[in-house]
């Protein structure tokens, strides 16, 4: 039991590190969207990283909760 919770323990800390990069990359995206001219490559880059935190996120969520079949 004690594995149990810290496994879980630590899946919500890495959690909410990840919301927070997710948070962060999201403001440096707009900032940078709304400073003409923009550097193209550097936001497709935050974007792709924005994108890869995302999918570790939904990963971590469904490790926390996983489906439990009827």
């Amino acid at each position: 039991m004690n594995d149990t919770f810290e496994s879980v323990t630590s899946l919500r800390a890495r959690l909410n590190v990840l919301l927070a990069e997710h948070r962060d990359l999201d403001e440096a995206i707009a900032r940078l969207a709304a400073l003409p001219p923009t550097d193209d490559l550097l936001v497709r880059r935050l974007k792709k990283r924005k994108l890869f935190v995302k999918d570790r996120i939904l990963l971590i969520e469904r490790l926390m909760d996983p489906d439990v079949p009827a």
